[in-house]
């Protein structure tokens, strides 16, 4: 039988298996280790195994059984914890997942690193168990018992009936029913099978235990179409299988009823399949939500039109009241098909421990972890593309800002140091922060840096101002290289990739109580809430969480600058000003800006007030990439469509103000501004 179809589930499992192993490891009390703990390690190892088996991989089985059979000597106390033997055991499931990922690339696993952790393992095994385990014999485990001569059916009942096991497949077809039992044969002797394909049932001598089991099967089949009970030698040579007409349903709540002293966690999935059979969770291709999102995008533009030609013509209330409830009912399916593709901020924080346990026993530093908002959901693109600038931001924050033990301890502070990752929403926004409680940022030492590399900066700079300065390209204010850091190459990339995303970074910092890091992303890239403008003949869009206000500005408020700049007055602040129509070379724009109105707007962590001649509405609008369908346009990230065909271009508020600063170097001040000499407060050229 082709078993491949399955191999990508296998796949998806066993790393999520390796993630949990990994877990558990890293937050495991070596001195008083939990029993549960370890019993969930083992038998993630012992599934990986299993499946390893079915599929041929001989180099993940053998590694895997080497790594069982330690685990399991754990868990029955022959083999006593300690930091290095978990390091040892981290490092081969680090040599798991690169064999796993091998096989999905059509690859062999690297024999060299192969055979390193095998020699590894089994020198383990001799030196701290007393005995030798052949990676080449991956049978279960030493505690598992071995099953007696195997016998692929047997009608005699079981001799000791303290170890038999019922496994009951429910609505299995032939194909799969035969790869299961040949499995259950690999974990003992059956001595008993009968059945349809409505239900099958299975008797099993082992010294498995039912979650073994279950663990091992389920790369095969759903849980809701498996019960696994314990029986007796009686029950096993008198088992009758139901009559078909029974319901499937029936035979499921009987099992679950009879499993009633077996764990939750295991009771769940029969309590499920009485139910219907349905499952609670499933896994969907991210292609096909991607084209029902372009789908939902098509229907909110359709909407967009119908609106347009309401508006133009007399309307009945009818047709109004279906176009409302064609509005309400996109927006409920867009929120809805949207969901699908969100995932909890858990998935990126997981993979931190294990970086910062490894970088800072490299770094000789003590670091707690702490992690906040871990249910918070980010959409799974964003997701994906976040790991890596918080990689970046991590790494920092344990090699500049927490301080070494014996430093912290002459500041009055704990030898621990703290790093917080957390993530909120905001909006329609998620903040995610990365703080620490180390030295902070050194104004003096990151502005003496500056000027050596060129940088025109000046003493009355703000510190938000010095602290944007970290992400310059090659900038570094290490002492010396590291493998660690030094070079120059993080912070520019951290910058850009989160620009990319539609988002901006903010840093704030106070010296010897450490650093905070805010990264402000869009919940998703594929539907944005966006401000309408018009500037001239064309019309453009800002996205609305970027927008702080709008007002009409006053002459009083306006303070022209040398060099042509301009800064607008709101309250205590004073903004610069760039005209939309300037930097986005639009003919026909206002030039007055007291007869055009400023939208105040944050990007790149400073605020800047954009000239636009008139606000038009709030819209949803479907986002298209525009790099994709066309190429880089300065000044844009991206595209949409709206209600009557055109397309209009979203707007970037950090582009804008680079190309404004480019064209008025090269064009006279407009008539009619202040002389910088009338009007020039001293704040006003910080």
């Amino acid at each position: 039988m082709d078993i491949s179809e399955f191999f990508d589930t296998f796949y998806e499992e066993a790393l999520e298996l390796l993630q949990e192993m990994e877990q558990i490891l890293l937050t495991l009390d070596v001195e008083a280790p939990d029993s549960e703990e370890l019993n969930a390690i083992f038998r993630a190892a012992h599934s990986i195994k299993g499946g390893a088996g079915t599929f041929g991989l001989t180099e993940l089985q053998q590694t895997t059984h080497l790594l069982e059979n330690l685990l399991d000597a754990t868990r029955h106390g022959e083999l006593c914890l300690r930091r290095d033997i978990v390091d040892t055991f981290l490092e081969t499931k680090d040599m798991l997942q690169e064999q796993l990922e091998a096989y999905r690339a059509g690859e062999q696993p690297d024999a060299e690193t192969f055979e390193r952790i095998c020699a590894v393992l089994q020198q383990m095994a001799e030196a701290e168990i007393g005995r030798a385990v052949s990676s080449a014999d991956a049978a279960p485990a030493p505690a598992v018992a071995p099953p007696a001569a195997k016998s692929a059916v047997s009608g005699g009942a079981a001799e000791d009936d303290s170890d038999l096991l019922e496994v009951s497949l429910l609505g299995v077809g032939d194909k799969d029913r035969e790869l299961l039992i040949d499995e259950l044969s690999q974990l003992g002797e059956i001595v008993a099978r009968e059945g349809d394909a409505q239900q099958y049932r299975v008797t099993l001598r082992c010294g498995v235990s039912p979650d073994d089991v279950e663990a091992v099967m389920c790369f095969i089949v759903e849980p809701e179409q498996l019960s696994i009970r314990p029986v007796s030698s009686q029950q096993a040579g008198s088992e009758s299988v139901p009559a078909p007409a029974e319901p499937v349903a029936q035979v499921a709540a009987a099992a679950t009823a009879d499993d009633a002293d077996a764990p939750a966690e295991r009771r769940k999935p029969a309590a499920d399949a009485g139910k219907g059979g349905e499952s609670n969770s499933i896994r969907v291709p991210v292609s096909k939500v991607d084209q029902i999102i372009n789908l939902v995008g098509e229907l909110i533009i359709t909407q967009s039109m119908i609106n347009q030609v309401a508006e133009g013509a007399a309307g009945t209330a009818a047709l109004n009241n279906g176009l409302n409830l064609l509005q309400r009912n996109s927006r409920d399916l867009q929120e809805a098909v949207m969901s699908i593709r969100m995932v909890p901020m858990d998935y990126v924080f997981s993979r931190f421990p294990r970086l910062v346990r490894d970088l800072a026993a490299k770094l000789g530093k003590e670091v707690e972890l702490v992690t906040e908002g871990k249910s918070t959901e980010l959409d799974k693109g964003l997701t994906e593309r976040i790991i890596d600038p918080l990689t970046h931001l991590v790494r920092n924050s344990l090699d500049h800002g927490i301080e070494d033990p014996a430093t912290r301890r002459a500041a009055g502070k704990p030898d621990a140091g703290q790093l917080l990752l957390s993530a909120t929403h905001q909006g329609g926004n998620i903040l995610i922060e990365v703080r620490d409680d180390g030295a902070g940022l050194n104004r003096d030492r990151i502005l003496a840096k500056a000027r050596s590399s060129g940088i025109a900066v000046s003493d009355s700079m703000s510190d938000e101002e010095v602290w944007q300065l970290i992400f310059a390209p090659g900038f570094s204010t290490a002492v010396e290289v590291s493998d660690v850091s030094g070079r120059g190459v993080g912070m520019d990339v951290v910058k850009r990739n989160i620009q990319s995303m539609g988002g901006h970074v903010e840093i704030l910092s106070q010296p010897g109580q450490g650093t905070r890091t805010r990264i402000v992303l869009p919940l998703t890239l594929a539907i944005l809430d966006g401000m309408l403008i018009r500037v001239g003949s064309e019309t453009f869009i800002l996205p609305v969480n970027a927008i702080i206000e709008s007002l009409q500005p006053r002459e009083d408020d306006l303070y022209s600058m040398g060099g042509g700049d301009l800064l607008l007055k709101v309250r205590e602040d004073y903004l610069p000003v760039v005209p939309v129509g300037q930097a986005m070379s639009v003919a026909n724009a206002v030039e007055d800006v007291t007869k055009s109105i400023t939208c105040v707007v944050q990007g790149e962590g400073r605020r800047y007030a954009l000239q636009v001649d008139e606000l038009i509405g709030q819209q949803q609008v479907v986002v298209k990439n525009l790099e994709t369908n066309y190429r880089k346009v300065p000044g844009v990230s991206a595209a949409t469509i709206l209600g009557d065909g055109s397309v209009a271009l979203i707007l970037d508020i950090g582009d804008l103000q680079e190309l404004s600063q480019g064209r008025r170097r090269t064009a006279a001040p407009p008539a009619g501004e202040k002389s910088s000499i009338q009007k020039q407060p001293e704040e006003a050229l910080i």
